[in-house]
């Protein structure tokens, strides 16, 4: 079973756990949603309103939970399936066994969404990264070259002199143990004085000026930085990464993102669905029993195809069928670039600075391919040499990342044969599943040559590739060297006091509002957020003893550079 990853405030800071605690807003989520006395209360009048909530994803699913527990009725609205990019597809009849095309492996730093798989009663293991106890073995496969490892040190020297550089240029450009010392400590002051000096150097600057620059790097050969990026370390390789604006890579390195990584057993779409399901027992208003899915009848309202302003300051929400209802307040949870292109939304709901933030959030690309086999063949040995068969493998071929999924006794595996990003995702847009399946058996077959993994498949494989579904246009945000301020406004958006009325009551969330794009953490954190915004903008307060985030907001905010 999962445990609490909340840290214990009565251990001493140096012991305590590093968390999604910051850098750029230092509020501790995990604490505010566990305290007994709740999030927060509405007026009696405003008790069973409506708000809509567009989208059934991480974010969406997380609002529209809260906001029932504080009394209101969330009216769902939902283009596809709950879950968005926690997708988990079953295989065709075997019960509990999955392909995770979206969000597959969990840190452990993400505390408040351990928080809700805690409340829900899911179970993780953890995941097999590469040179981890839970891959077993690794294959890096780099220029032809296979290298066959159990641990760090089974790799040549060169591997320990690039994962020595990355921790150097860290530490030296980015004060690394210190910003974690600080996290630990959850010391604002600190947290803030650090992360201050560096937004105005790395925002205009990309990761991969970052090492290349580095004296770490610099000393040493091209081979290092191209081993960086092709395999890396931890995780695996990061050059889909190198143009991604450093601050980006740093709010994950900081927080261990990269790191303690846990699996979902039986698929992480079971969070949001749980959610939809969950019966809370404290609540006010509704009676025992209720559930998002018995406050809509079993199922959520279909996709949002516009937003317009209505009277009184409420808004009109038009689904795909046309119908039309209003709300006092809406929360859009979809990736920002459906807003200008999928969703006609009223231009004057936003400024235009926002709407350029908005519209110059920019996507990464991603493709997944996967198979069940009949077993976990690749625990077998090989009689010659007394290795694993086959090991999870980083590569620089087409299949880059491969990741191998124990179901345990009795139960087919699963074989990520491809997980890849930008330009490798690309190459595979145009191709049906067999074709990327065929190719993907060929890369993998110079690498294991004496393997017919092939001849193990059972079912018919499953892919993704995010950019082609028009509900999302991209796997998640990498934000672009010069994207700060863009985040900025997008992330600092539900504190409106200081808005124009017509642009109140709206508010957006998702791990691309976030500021850790990717990372199922920014989704929920920014949908709690939202919580606090549309409890404020209905005329509710908060607990004295347990502040919300906008309570905090100005002791906490961001920086903001100046335009």
């Amino acid at each position: 079973m999962t445990a609490s990853h909340v840290p214990a405030v009565s251990e001493p800071a140096d012991k305590r756990p590093i968390t999604y605690f910051g850098p750029d807003f230092p509020f501790a989520f995990d604490d505010w949603i566990k305290h007994p006395a709740g999030l927060g209360k509405l007026p009696d009048d405003k008790l069973g309103s409506e708000v809509a909530i567009v989208g059934a994803g991480a974010a969406g699913m997380v609002a529209a939970f809260e906001l029932m527990k504080l009394g209101l009725k969330p009216v769902i609205y939902e283009a596809a399936r709950i879950g968005g990019r926690l997708r988990s597809v079953p295989f065709e009849g075997a019960e509990g066994i999955v392909a995770e095309l979206g969000g597959m492996r969990f840190p452990t730093c993400s505390t408040a969404f351990f928080h809700y798989l805690d409340q829900i009663g899911l179970e993780t293991t953890p995941f097999p990264n590469p040179l981890t106890s839970a891959s077993r073995s690794t294959v890096v496969d780099l220029a032809g070259q296979p290298l066959y490892a159990e641990k760090l040190e089974d790799l040549p020297k060169v591997f320990h002199e690039v994962a020595a550089a990355w921790a150097e240029a860290l530490e030296h450009g980015a004060q690394f143990s210190a910003m974690q010392a600080a996290i630990r400590a959850r010391d604002v002051r600190r947290i803030k004085e650090i992360w201050n000096r560096l937004i105005p150097i790395w925002d205009d600057r990309t990761f991969y000026g970052f090492i290349a620059t580095s004296d770490a790097f610099m000393r040493r050969s091209f081979r290092h930085l191209e081993i960086f990026g092709q395999v890396g370390f931890g995780t695996g390789g990061w050059d889909t990464d190198f143009p991604n604006s450093m601050l980006e890579i740093l709010r994950v390195v900081y927080t261990n993102c990269d790191e303690d990584q846990r699996l979902v057993t039986g698929g992480v779409e079971q969070m949001p669905r749980r959610l939809w399901k969950m019966q809370p027992d404290k609540m006010a208003h509704w009676p025992r029993g209720t559930s998002l899915e018995t406050l809509h009848a079993g199922a959520p309202r279909p996709g949002v195809v516009r937003i317009a302003p209505a009277a009184g300051g409420r808004f009109a929400i038009t689904d795909r069928w046309g119908a039309t209802r209003e709300f006092p307040a809406v929360l859009v949870t979809c990736q920002s670039w459906l807003l200008t292109t999928h969703i006609e939304v009223a231009e004057q709901m936003f400024s235009q600075k926002h709407w350029m933030a908005l519209d110059r959030t920019r996507y990464m690309q991603s493709a997944k391919t996967f198979v069940m086999v009949d077993r976990p063949f690749w625990k077998d040995k090989d009689p010659k040499t007394g290795r694993d068969v086959m090991s999870m493998t980083l590569s620089d071929r087409l299949t880059r990342g491969t990741y191998l999924f124990d179901n345990g006794p009795g139960k087919p595996g699963v074989i990520c044969l491809s997980y890849s990003w930008m330009g490798d995702a690309l190459k595979l847009l145009p191709l049906p599943v067999e074709k990327r399946v065929k190719l993907m058996l060929n890369a993998l077959k110079q690498v294991y040559p004496n393997v017919d993994i092939a001849s193990h498949i059972i079912g018919d494989p499953i892919t993704v590739s995010w950019e082609s579904d028009p509900n999302f246009l991209g796997a998640f945000k990498g934000a672009l060297p010069g994207h700060y301020r863009y985040n900025h406004r997008m992330y600092c958006h539900f504190v409106q006091n200081q808005l124009p009325p017509q642009e109140r009551g709206i508010f957006i969330a998702g791990d691309d509002v976030s500021w850790t794009p990717g990372w199922v953490e920014g989704a929920v954190t920014t949908g709690l957020n939202a919580v606090w915004g549309i409890l404020k903008h209905l005329g509710g307060e908060t607990p004295k003893e347990n502040p919300g985030p906008g309570d905090r907001f100005e002791e906490l905010k961001p920086m903001a550079l100046p335009d």
